[in-house]
């Protein structure tokens, strides 16, 4: 017997739409309106923002003048063993181990994601590939930032400007003069931030891996201190600003009596076992 779900036409359109219609609900996600609460919360705290990225700045061009050449210095006289760990550690630091993986998840879920699944199974779906969303701009929107910023700055890589920490070619959108920021820094500090927000749990050992990527960029002569200073709070900055941006619209996040933001708590293991068994049908 022939019915509707068995044409192969009919079937493909419907799997067409459900994709777009997915796709489209992330992006109605990302519109929604900031609330009320939200507005007032951020008039009251956008000055004192600003304020404290004034005082970064200022901070950056002190560390330049007394601590990168030194620190330059001190990095070419660490034994070889330590300059070895840290040329393995340092390519950790590139956004690509993040926003692969995560991207390929959510272009997984808008696949699999449609009219066939139950209500529960879509509506566990939509979580985690709203937090998969987060993820992605938390820690792609700040390292894109950077890496058009760095170039506009035009700052010589450490053995370029034979170790002098002013040497600039500004618009010169060359890798050896994009020294700062540091896109690595940059990255790690922004998923630091951005993956200790959803699980506070692991902000020790996140922002331990964060350091150890900064660190790394001096050592391996890629960066000056102050690059990695700047790319780091650059990092932290972008990724919290994307965290209140998604708290604002009620996504992954919600703000406490008391003015706190907070993750939403996740879909239960027992959901998440019974989505895999539905998706994979088993």
């Amino acid at each position: 017997m022939t019915t509707p779900n068995a044409n192969p036409a009919n079937a493909n359109t419907r799997w067409d739409e459900a994709v777009r219609a997915n796709f489209a609900a992330g992006i109605g996600w990302l519109l929604r309106k900031p609330k009320p609460a939200f507005l007032q919360r951020e008039a009251v705290g956008l000055p004192r923002r600003l304020a404290v990225i004034a005082a970064i700045v200022f901070a950056a061009f002190w560390q330049m003048a007394l601590f990168d050449g030194a620190a330059t210095r001190g990095a070419l006289m660490l034994p070889k063993m330590v300059a070895a760990f840290f040329n393995v550690v340092t390519d950790f630091g590139k956004s690509g181990w993040f926003l692969f993986p995560l991207g390929a998840a959510i272009v997984a879920i808008a696949l699999a994601s449609g009219p066939h699944l139950t209500r529960m199974t879509r509506s566990v779906l939509a979580a985690i590939a709203v937090r998969c969303l987060f993820l992605v701009a938390a820690i792609g929107l700040p390292s894109l930032f950077v890496t058009i910023v760095k170039r506009v700055i035009g700052r010589a890589r450490p053995i370029v400007g034979e170790f002098d920490p002013f040497t600039y070619v500004p618009l010169g959108w060359r890798a050896d003069y994009a020294s700062m920021p540091s896109g690595h820094a940059t990255t790690a500090f922004a998923a630091a931030f951005a993956i200790a927000a959803l699980w506070p749990r692991l902000m020790p050992a996140m922002f331990v891996y964060a350091l150890l990527i900064a660190v790394s960029r001096v050592v391996v002569l890629a960066h000056y201190w102050s690059d990695v200073v700047v790319g780091g709070v650059i990092g932290f900055i972008g990724a919290f600003l994307i965290r209140e941006y998604f708290a604002d619209r009620g996504l992954v996040f919600v703000m406490t009596p008391a003015g706190a933001i907070v993750p939403k708590p996740w879909p239960s293991w027992r959901r998440i076992k019974t989505l895999a068994r539905r998706v994979t049908g088993q």
